[in-house]
């Protein structure tokens, strides 16, 4: 299969299967097109978090805020799976957890997707004119480098979260994304929270459950999202707004 993912909407993302189906019999599967437009991080955690559910395959993001520029397209290789990106460090998180994950912690191999003279790319839409048909030629080789136009790099663009600080006293971290249900998901592990019933956010009291619907609706909390990281929420409601906090906020929880 090759997945997609991008922070393109509609109708976009339909060019792109377009391309890889002239070239490819590959299965495609949508991860997601409303990824936060033009941030990289984001989008770079979202993948982390949802890539190693999935077999082996090819997986071709583009969130691409250097669309036009001399930034480079790669492909992210760990075991099984192949990453197309441009380079700007979209893929990287989502490598180093699927090599965590993966049997025998296999090695991070980047490639340059090396353009030929005469290519010809739209300034706006290298998902359809660069990334697209790179994933369809990778997605079809044994092996990355016998596919055309593909050379072993060992230079690449990183990207790498925040670490909180975490005392005896309380943490400090950072609000890595909020979602669509408005939980604000910080890069503070949720093992600080065990054995808690409350903390304090930035000052403000607020109660730990382990569930949403333990808490009335309307009345925010604080518990352990599916990531493992602390976030902040709202029973039926917006965790953001209640606790006034958006993507790249400071945040102190004390107990």
């Amino acid at each position: 299969m090759i997945t997609l993912a991008s922070d393109f909407g509609t109708p976009y993302p339909a060019a792109m299967k377009g391309v890889i189906l002239r070239q490819s019999d590959a299965r495609l599967v949508d991860i997601a097109h409303d990824f936060p437009r033009q941030d990289v991080r984001a989008a770079a955690f979202w993948l982390r978090e949802v890539l190693p559910e999935f077999p082996p395959a090819t997986h071709l993001v583009v969130v691409d805020p250097g669309v036009g520029t001399d930034r480079a397209a790669v492909v992210v290789e760990v075991g099984d799976h192949r990453i197309v990106a441009p380079d700007n460090g979209v893929a990287l998180p989502a490598a180093r957890r699927l090599a965590d994950r993966a049997d025998g912690a296999p090695e991070i191999r980047v490639y340059d997707v090396a353009y030929d003279d005469d290519t010809t790319a739209s300034n706006t839409f290298h998902g359809r004119d660069v990334f697209a048909p790179a994933a369809a030629r990778v997605h079809e080789a044994e092996a990355v480098t016998d596919a055309d136009r593909i050379v072993p790099t060992d230079e690449w663009v990183d990207l790498a979260f925040p670490d909180p600080e975490i005392g005896d006293d309380g943490a400090t971290g950072e609000v890595l994304v909020v979602d669509d249900f408005g939980n604000t998901i910080t890069n503070v592990p949720g093992r600080v929270l065990d054995g808690r019933s409350s903390v304090t956010v930035n000052g403000e009291s607020a109660p730990v459950r382990d569930a949403y619907a333990e808490m009335e609706p309307g009345e925010r909390l604080v518990t352990v999202g599916s990531h493992g990281n602390v976030e902040f929420a709202v029973n039926q409601g917006r965790g953001d707004d209640a606790f006034g906090l958006a993507a790249g906020d400071d945040v102190s929880i004390d107990w």
